[in-house]
């Protein structure tokens, strides 16, 4: 898979992936998309919209945070071992998403969910498998 996908690539798709269902739940809590075709379509009245949308957008944010100090966008001292665990909870947290998107109750989650959740468990299988971040890499190397 490392041939495949490089890590720089993966990086990449996780980025534009997750800030567009940042986006996604932000079109939710203002109105624009009605929540009764997202969370399964289980989802009872607006303040509850509110609070699951408020924590998914808060975790996303977490998750692209994440991203950006493994793939050497974001410089902070962070373990690189946390990092690794991270991703590797990151892909379990899609590829269990994924199934979930299957058996949703909307056809936006089947649809259209259902394999951007498979990417971003494939992409993020690929960052925990890197060694180092992309940019820390040798001029030459390659990802």
């Amino acid at each position: 898979m490392k041939h495949f996908l490089t890590a720089r690539v993966a990086a990449n798709g996780i980025f534009i992936i997750l800030s567009l269902i940042v986006l996604f739940h932000v079109l939710i809590i203002t109105g624009v998309i009605p929540f009764a075709s997202v969370w399964g379509g289980r989802l009872k009245n607006h303040h509850q919209m509110l609070t699951f949308e408020t924590v998914s957008i808060g975790l996303n944010l977490l998750m692209l945070a994440v991203v950006a100090v493994a793939s050497g966008r974001l410089r902070v001292r962070v373990s690189r071992q946390l990092i690794t665990g991270t991703l590797w909870l990151m892909t379990a947290l899609f590829f269990l998403n994924t199934l979930g998107n299957v058996f949703a109750k909307t056809d936006l989650e089947r649809l259209l969910f259902t394999p951007l959740t498979l990417l971003l468990a494939l992409c993020c299988c690929r960052l925990a498998l890197q060694r180092e971040p992309p940019a820390a890499t040798a001029p030459g190397a390659s990802a």
